[in-house]
């Protein structure tokens, strides 16, 4: 079940809960007001028992004198004075004294007229909104009932001001409890659709625009919150995306560019090669000095197919994390000399100045001297590529705090500006220099190897160059 069917479901039911609640409120509120406006009055014999009191007493006393006009006439009067009427009614049901004369003397159904409940009395309530209540007079002597005062009271006299009750209170603290649960449910769903439901669902639609490549829409939430941040999050997600997938797609043109371009580079020194084993086949070189050319000429060639060759090994090495560096303990000095010797021969077959270093430390390392010779042609190599016949290229070594420090400089063209943070990238090739369009020959994978196998060998390379001045390399190798 989704989060919006969930959310709208336990709302749905909470509402229906909180009407059912309100709605038994307002009938049980309703019907509280409608039976303190009824009969259902608050009833109290108390201010009945203080009136009557004296008129009871009376009655006690005076029992024997009851038939006694001047004595009926003063009961009449004390009851009329205490706003009550009195009917006296002996045992037998024959009425001695009363308010209303006429009655004096008849005979009274006492079960139907001793009311001395007062609720029951309320029951039979006359149109006059009077109630007849029933006392036993008692003998004073003997203790026993001889009689029964009924006394007609308005009934203003038994009905108390009724404060409400504590169930009143409880209904409408109940009520209003619900009242303000609704406007709180209300709200949550207001704030779940706005702020969690409805933002999940443009995070759907951001998602599925990465699932299908569009990585260039900014993914933006105005509210600094949780939700906010998640918004941030999947932005920086999405923007690593685009740049993985725009490197991706860079690497894979540069890849193919690279197989194109080392598919020509081999093709033309090979077919260079067979061309002259054919020409020595056939004959034609008359005589030794024309074949050591020619078979200088395919040395030459030859060097640049297995250099091509070993770049594109090291590269597949690279992709696989898995460049072969294999370091033995040699003295420096003896290694360096026999590195050094071809490239003074490669500089200066160039017409370049070549300055070996005046002289190299003998300490103990532990090189892999294939992959540093490697690293030395190829540097000198890039060299060679921004340079003219004339310029110079120096090497030097020296012991830098405890680290083996070469240095290759050259008087060359320089490194452009917007090129110098990418050299060590792979497939990378600057770009063509105004005075040198040979810049941009090569595969691009030199100077990322030359990186490779010296941090392989823990040591480290930087540079500096300025356009149109030259460009120096370092490298730091450890000594044992």
């Amino acid at each position: 079940m989704s989060l919006h069917m969930w959310s709208t479901r336990w709302l749905r039911i909470s509402f229906i809960l909180l009407i059912t609640l309100i709605t038994c409120s307002l009938i049980l509120f309703v019907n509280l007001l409608l039976d303190r406006q009824n009969n259902n009055f608050n009833l109290s014999i108390n201010q009945v028992r203080l009136t009557v009191n004296p008129l009871l007493l009376e009655l006690e006393q005076k029992q024997p004198q009851l038939t006694d006009q001047v004595t009926q006439g003063h009961l009449r009067s004390l009851a009329q004075e205490n706003g009550v009427g009195l009917t006296y009614v002996g045992l037998d049901g024959v009425v001695v004294v009363s308010s209303t004369p006429s009655l004096e003397g008849t005979q009274l159904n006492l079960q139907s007229v001793l009311h001395y409940d007062l609720n029951q009395a309320a029951q039979v309530m006359d149109e006059k909104k009077s109630l007849n209540i029933t006392f036993p007079v008692i003998d004073e002597r003997q203790g026993s009932q001889i009689g029964n005062a009924i006394f007609t009271v308005p009934l203003s006299m038994v009905v108390v001001d009724q404060p409400p009750t504590s169930a009143f209170w409880v209904m409408v603290t109940l009520a209003g409890a619900a009242l303000i649960l609704g406007i709180c449910l209300i709200a949550i769903q207001r704030k779940l659709n706005k702020h969690l439901l409805s933002p999940i669902s443009q995070l759907k639609e951001h998602a599925e625009s990465i699932l299908k490549g569009k990585y260039d829409q900014p993914i933006q939430y105005s509210r600094v919150d949780e939700m906010g941040e998640l918004y941030a999050m999947l932005d920086l997600m999405r923007a690593e995306i685009m740049h993985l997938s725009t490197e991706r797609i860079r690497q894979e043109r540069a890849q193919k560019e690279l197989i194109t371009n080392i598919s020509h580079d081999l093709k033309t020194p090979i077919t260079t090669v067979k061309a002259y084993i054919e020409a020595i086949l056939e004959g034609l070189c008359s005589d030794e000095q024309t074949l050591m050319e020619y078979m200088e000429v395919m040395r030459t060639h030859t060097d640049k197919t297995a250099r091509l060759v070993e770049d594109l090994l090291v590269h597949a090495l690279q992709e696989l994390g898995q460049i072969s560096v294999e370091p033995r303990e040699v003295y420096s000095l003896a290694t360096f000399q026999h590195m050094l010797q071809p490239i003074a021969h490669m500089v200066e077959m160039k017409g370049l100045n070549y300055e070996a270093p005046a002289s190299i430390p003998n300490v103990l390392m532990q090189i892999d001297s294939t992959r540093m010779e490697q690293v030395l042609s190829n540097i000198v190599f890039n060299a060679l590529k921004h340079t003219v016949p004339g310029d110079t290229i120096r090497i030097m070594t020296e012991l830098n705090a405890e680290q083996f420090k070469l240095t290759i400089a050259d008087t060359g063209q320089g490194i452009q500006a917007q090129d110098m943070p990418f050299i060590f990238e792979r497939y990378f090739k600057g770009a063509t220099s105004p005075s040198n369009s040979y810049v941009q020959e090569g595969t691009g994978l030199g100077l990322s190897i030359c990186k490779s196998i010296v941090e392989a060998h823990g040591g480290q390379i930087t540079f500096s160059s300025k356009e149109g001045q030259g460009t120096i390399f370092q490298i730091l190798l450890p000594i044992c």
